[in-house]
């Protein structure tokens, strides 16, 4: 089907695997680890009260404007999978994605992450899809590359 981009990144980070699930599952704490520049993301914000679990609301600031999403899949300490959509002023969605975490103890402080990407265009959106599925592939990387990061700093 044309408009459909999906792929997955796999890295080991040097930490135990609840605290990666930990660190993905942190919303708004995403800003601490999240590199400033080479990503699209400028701030997330959780929207909804409570701890995060299946049916937490966010919404993403990005440099190309707003996208809300929710959390569709939380399986601690192995499995997050985040959908964000980007809808026209009607309310038709143009774009939408599902981020997802799965994650596998690979030691006692080492964690594989697989980091699985689906995204899908509408309409005349489905046009842009080779822009889209570059974007998409070096955004997901900028991701899991700062995750990995992220713990080599507190090595």
């Amino acid at each position: 089907m044309g408009g459909v981009i999906e792929f997955e990144l796999v890295r080991t980070v040097d930490a135990q695997i609840g605290e990666v699930f930990e660190r993905l599952a942190d919303i708004d704490g995403y800003k601490d680890w999240m590199p400033k520049r080479g990503s699209l993301l400028r701030h997330t914000k959780q929207t909804s009260p409570g701890p995060v679990g299946v049916g937490t609301t966010y919404v993403d600031q990005m440099s190309a404007g707003t996208s809300p999403g929710e959390v569709i899949e939380f399986d601690s300490p192995t499995t997050l999978v985040f959908h964000w959509w980007d809808a026209s002023s009607r309310g038709k969605v143009k774009v939408e994605g599902w981020p997802g975490y799965r994650l596998e103890a690979s030691g006692p402080r080492t964690t594989i992450v697989r980091h699985h990407a689906r995204m899908a265009a509408y309409g005349i959106h489905r046009l842009m899809t080779p822009l889209y599925r570059r974007m998409a592939l070096r955004e997901r990387t900028v991701v899991i590359e700062a995750l990995q990061r992220s713990f080599a700093r507190l090595a």
